[in-house]
């Protein structure tokens, strides 16, 4: 199994402002729009993804915290097969679609999200 980290997600309840924020006020370049939900931001070769997403967590202050760590696979299927056999506690078990290929995510033992990717057309 692969463990090259491939990309940074940062789930965000509205994109259009973290456009604004990501590149108005910290310098990042949009570089592509994948939809309403979905933004990627120019970042040399580890790119960062902002995602709408209603089903972010919050931390005790109540501040939404969705920073996920993007694994990538060269064989989905088998990685969770793997991950099932240690028994990790998934959050997106089947391998799903998204626009560079096909993910899962899943939570380490503390509760933080990762998730691994398995490209296509690379």
């Amino acid at each position: 199994m692969l463990n090259q980290v491939c990309v940074i997600s940062i789930y965000v309840p509205n994109l259009n402002k973290a456009i604004d924020f990501y590149t108005n006020t910290l310098g990042f370049e949009l570089n592509k729009q994948y939809g309403p939900n979905i933004a990627s931001l120019v970042h040399g070769e580890l790119p960062i993804i902002l995602e709408e997403n209603n089903n972010t967590t919050f931390n005790q202050d109540n501040k939404i915290t969705g920073v996920v760590l993007g694994l990538r696979t060269e064989d989905i299927y088998e990685t969770v097969k793997f991950l099932k056999d240690k028994e990790v506690e998934f959050i997106v078990d089947e391998p799903t679609n998204c626009p560079p290929g096909k993910y899962i995510s899943f939570r380490d033992p503390f509760g933080n999200i990762l998730e691994y990717l398995q490209f296509e057309n690379l």
